[in-house]
């Protein structure tokens, strides 16, 4: 059996709204409504975040609080290089989605040699800079800082020097080299991106599997497809956004957009992906309560990461 460990990242730091830190909890209240006994099965481990810093006021426009980012950044790789030097499976629950850039970082530092794909289920493509974004939210940012780049021909901000500098720190963090190549990231149900991202998965040629993709091909097809584009890749790690469920389902989520997956695709997808021998690391972000009254973002949530764990330890 695999040997599993539940990773903990109660960091909100790099999202638009307040909340996402309370995600993990929700979902452990979905459990006990749930009358699962999954929380009692994994040990977890808990990742110091750097959320103080919201109290701090932001100094950095363009990458806000980018220096407790880059805190906490530092604190999930180190965590997941950890585990995987170990040969354990994290899975892991995170508040924002910025901190999947650490994921990516340990996975990496602990395996240097080998090429890591990444499949990357969410409504957006998070491959904004601070040179780039709109918003200075860096949950828009993870995949930019694990590819390395600045994307700097799409320009339209002129971060301060000491957000730069901060920029540089948190792209070398697991080492000098990008952790991932550009075109060994697929996504699944990307649909609210903007010009500076449009041109760079263009440039790399980065797939994209559309939500009428998925319907049209069948989750099966489009799973065995997604991985047969990361086919030279040696590792394979899957970030599941719930923001890649439609808006209609997911009010409990920062950063909601039409046009998503159901609960029940998002579950049979996960499900089959995770079956490839390559997956070394799983991870579900963004569930926020206080934007749902009713807790049924986590409850929808907590049915994917069940079903997702359950189909991991069938298949071993």
């Amino acid at each position: 059996m695999r040997n599993i460990k539940l990773v903990e990242v109660r960091s909100e730091i790099a999202a638009g709204t307040r909340g996402a830190s309370l995600g993990i909890d929700a979902l452990k209240i979905a459990s006990l409504d749930k009358t699962s006994d999954f929380f009692t099965r994994f040990d977890p481990i808990n990742v110091p975040d750097a959320n103080n810093f919201l109290w701090k006021g932001n100094k950095h426009p363009h990458a806000k609080y980018i220096d407790g980012v880059y805190q906490v950044l530092k604190n999930v790789y180190s965590t997941i290089e950890s585990l995987r030097l170990e040969k354990i499976f994290p899975i892991v629950l995170a508040g924002d989605h910025s901190t999947a850039a650490g994921t990516i970082m340990g996975i990496k530092a602990a395996d240097p040699d080998k090429r890591l794909g990444v499949i990357w289920i969410d409504a957006h493509a998070d491959l904004h800079t601070p040179y780039t974004t709109p918003s200075g939210n860096m949950h828009g940012m993870p995949l930019a800082m694990c590819i390395q780049t600045d994307n700097k021909d799409c320009q339209v901000n002129n971060p301060i020097p000491e957000t730069i500098n901060y920029w540089e720190k948190i792209k070398k963090i697991g080492g000098v080299s990008p952790k991932i190549l550009a075109e060994d990231i697929v996504f699944i149900s990307v649909r609210d991106t903007e010009t500076p991202e449009d041109h760079l998965i263009r440039k790399h040629g980065i797939k994209n599997f559309t939500t009428d993709e998925v319907r049209s091909l069948g989750i099966s097809k489009v799973a065995e497809k997604a991985l047969e584009i990361l086919g030279k890749c040696d590792q394979l790690y899957i970030s599941f956004d719930v923001d890649s469920l439609d808006s209609s389902i997911s009010v409990g989520t920062g950063t909601p957009v039409p046009n998503g997956l159901t609960v029940k695709e998002a579950l049979e997808l996960n499900a089959e992906l995770i079956k490839d021998k390559r997956v070394c690391c799983w991870e579900i972000v963004e569930v926020n309560p206080t934007l749902d009254t009713e807790n049924t973002m986590a409850e929808n949530a907590f049915d994917i990461l069940e079903a997702t764990t359950t189909s991991l330890v069938e298949h071993f």
